[in-house]
């Protein structure tokens, strides 16, 4: 599609999850016909072998970060007079600054369209095994930031599995909560480790009479590392056990909550597969 094709406007553009060979042919041929070309580098990570590759797949591109697509006035003034390209990794429209892109484009009478992508939690949700239709609400487990220590993202998963659903946890990518540097992904122990402080947290602040603090190392769990790449890894096992993985780039985790029969076979057949 050529860019006299492309109608003005700021186009976000799944890419899918980690390799490119995910992106669908319209993506390609919108992005392709865009006058400009943008990589949103926070919410989501594309591995370096491809980011390598985006060039000779889709055209020239720069790289935009939390500041300039939550200040967006310069990416919207260029879209009211030319077609340009947001790409985002994996589906857009899962992140809150994605959603306000679209609100701020509405206001200001620009030009705004979705190309869907492949989502790398609808991936992640499939390779686990488990049922979808039992998934609960999703979690973000973020890195502590100084002495503060958030337990609300606990308390959501304890919260699913009282109810008998499975968490999908994502694990952040930014140590410093401000979206300015290239991502640094949380490791699989990290997350873990935090997550055990967490529960201690929450023990402390409820006081004594809420007994021994959660032992969330116990609890059963999924780890995916690197999905939709052909270093794809889904391994299950204890938390505890999960911790002790390495290798990998980028993880999520899920944690399992009142397994059908069938669903227990496929958590034992990815036992630290």
């Amino acid at each position: 599609m050529a860019s006299k094709d492309v109608s003005p406007g700021l186009w976000l553009i799944g890419i899918g999850p980690g390799d490119l060979g995910h992106i669908t042919e319209r993506a390609k041929s919108i992005a392709r016909g865009c006058s400009k070309r943008y990589l949103e580098g926070y919410t989501a990570v594309l591995p370096s072998d491809q980011e390598e590759r985006l060039e000779e797949v889709l055209g020239t591109w720069e790289r935009l970060m939390r500041p300039s697509v939550e200040s967006p006035e310069r990416l919207l003034d260029e879209a009211r007079e030319e077609a340009v390209a947001l790409l985002i990794v994996g589906d857009p429209m899962q992140a809150t600054t994605h959603i306000d892109l679209e609100a701020r484009c509405m206001e200001e009478g620009v030009g705004f369209e979705v190309v869907p992508g492949m989502s790398a939690t609808a991936l992640a949700v499939s390779l686990s095994g488990l049922q979808s239709y039992k998934f609960g609400r999703q979690v973000t487990l973020p890195y502590p930031y100084g002495e503060y220590l958030a337990t609300s993202p606990l308390e959501m998963i304890e919260s699913n599995r009282s109810n008998g659903l499975h968490t999908l946890v994502l694990l952040d990518l930014d140590p410093t909560g401000m979206g300015f540097d290239l991502p640094t992904p949380m490791r699989p122990d990290q997350a873990v480790s935090i997550l055990d402080r967490m529960a201690e947290r929450a023990h402390e602040e409820g006081g004594a009479s809420k007994g021994d603090p959660v032992e969330v190392r116990k609890w059963d769990g999924i780890l995916l590392s690197d999905v939709g790449t052909g270093n794809q890894r889904v391994s299950s096992g204890s938390l505890d056990d999960v911790s002790n993985i390495e290798g990998g780039y980028v993880h999520t985790l899920i944690i399992p909550s009142n397994m059908s029969d069938n669903e227990k076979d496929a958590f034992r057949r990815r036992n630290l597969s």
